[in-house]
């Protein structure tokens, strides 16, 4: 995991392109910090996120 005990922070992370950066950052091992406006997908990225093992927190 080549970015294990590093933190990532993604802002647009609840669609697209930031979405994916975020999910690939949580698989490469970094603790996630993302932000959004759309609480839904907000929740939907940081389910993606949690199921690579990977910690994260979203912010509205």
């Amino acid at each position: 995991m080549i970015l294990q005990d590093k933190v990532a922070l993604v802002t647009g992370g609840t669609s697209g392109i930031g979405r994916a950066t975020a999910i690939a950052l949580g698989a490469a091992g970094a603790k996630v910090v993302f932000s959004g406006r759309r609480d839904a997908e907000g929740e939907k990225t940081a389910q993606l996120i949690r199921e690579t093992g990977a910690e994260c927190i979203y912010v509205h």
